[in-house]
């Protein structure tokens, strides 16, 4: 997540590197099962990459634990993102042109469906003015890959490759991952450059969940770099553009929907009622615009799609299912599936009672409540992916760095 490494001189000390190896050996490990037992292709390619990447970091980390002067953490984790995130993405962008899309074979996906779904939408777009396909009209039963189960902005990364065919540079994945790099220059920007925290890259970036998303797949880093750009213009008193840009993730992906709310309470504790109404009415407003011409095309299929489907209530089943606490719970059986939605209801309950009894004040509070509210959803929704964790990790790594920047705020103010 970070570009700018800790300059200030310190003594070493065991701790932050008895840290960083323990963290890059369960990566290491994470990396070598997924590379022998994955069925997808790109995953075992991920894995085979990342293997070297951070066994790289490991080997430098025991390096570092020998030395008694002060060394650099970093070389570590610029090891991960070549080998765990910028190799594999290569490699498969690349393979990716032998064409293997749409076929029933994880063994031979270069991509995860997710992307070439995507660049279809663009197409359908382009073409019909809406991005999903009417499953009721297929003439056969519609399969998973029929569904579409983002907002119409999501489309707008499919568009290089609708405009201008199939070639290494238009690859989906490419212009999430910028995408995700150009939100977090921004980001960084916006909070004033601070010196990134090592475990801060560690838990947003050299994370699995987040290196193999990187190469595999990609639209919920872009969320992600939306969502932290939209969090740090709030953060900054900027609760106009934070609507504009928190408008267009929900209207990417309702996942984001919780920053919703987290953001608006920090709205209303830094600047009061008339700014979160501004904010709020902002935020319905291009949510509105941005979504209801394509509803309007077609009313049903858009409801299937974007509403039905992710909650596992369309004419396919959502093939998410990690086992994870939801879904086990919602596995028991009808009774067990009401119960996994009356714990989510109560989990929901209990962080609006956080939200409003300890309001955010900061950028850092804000990511801590947006990433609890996330996490929950994902452990505890009854179809959930496990890849969605990522969520909570990167969010996390930005609380650390816009911690950072307040403290460093907070200290040039004494």
């Amino acid at each position: 997540m970070g570009i700018q490494a800790e300059t200030a001189r310190r003594p070493r000390t065991h701790a932050p590197l008895a840290g960083d190896l323990a963290f890059y050996l369960v990566c290491l490990g994470y990396a070598t099962v997924t590379a022998y037992v994955s069925e997808f292709y790109g995953f075992r390619i991920w894995g085979a990459c990342a293997a070297v990447g951070y066994g790289l970091a490991a080997a430098y980390t025991c390096w570092l634990l020998r030395r008694h002067r002060d060394v650099s953490r970093w070389p570590a984790l610029a090891a991960v993102g070549v080998f765990a995130m910028v190799a594999p993405l290569a490699v498969l962008v690349v393979r990716r042109l032998t064409g293997v899309d749409w076929l029933d074979t994880p063994f031979s996906w270069s991509a995860q469906p997710e992307v070439w779904v995507i660049e279809r939408s663009a197409s359908l777009l382009l073409t019909h003015g809406t991005p999903y396909v009417d499953v009721t009209a297929l003439g056969r039963a519609p399969v998973v890959n029929d569904y579409t189960p983002y907002g119409p902005v999501m489309a707008v990364f499919g568009l290089p490759r609708t405009l201008f065919g199939g070639t290494p540079v238009t690859d989906a994945r490419l212009f999430f991952a910028l995408t995700a790099c150009v939100c977090v220059w921004v980001t960084l920007k916006l909070i004033g450059f601070p010196p990134v925290p090592v475990r801060a890259a560690q838990l947003a970036v050299a994370c699995p969940l987040t290196a193999l998303t990187w190469a595999v797949a990609g639209p919920d880093l872009a969320v992600l770099g939306l969502l932290l750009v939209a969090g740090a213009l709030t953060a900054r008193d900027r609760p106009i553009a934070s609507a504009v840009v928190l408008a267009l993730v929900i209207s990417a992906k309702l996942i984001a929907l919780p920053a919703f709310f987290v953001l608006a309470v920090l709205v209303f504790a830094r600047l009061g009622k008339r700014s979160v109404s501004t904010f709020v009415g902002t935020t319905v407003g291009v949510v509105t615009l941005v979504n209801v011409p394509v509803l309007l095309v077609d009313p049903r299929a858009f409801v299937e799609h974007v509403i039905r489907f992710p909650a596992g209530l369309g004419s396919v089943a959502s093939p998410a299912g990690s086992p994870l606490p939801g879904h086990l719970i919602a596995s028991t059986g009808p009774a067990g599936r009401i119960a996994a939605f009356v714990l989510l209801g109560a989990t929901a309950i209990a962080i609006a009672v956080w939200l409003l009894r300890r309001p955010p004040v900061t950028g850092s509070d804000a990511m801590l409540r947006i990433a609890v509210s996330l996490g929950s959803f994902t452990l505890l929704t009854p179809a959930t992916r496990f890849g969605y964790l990522v969520y909570p990790g990167v969010l996390l790594g930005a609380m650390l760095c816009f911690g950072r920047a307040e403290a460093l705020t907070s200290s040039l103010h004494e």
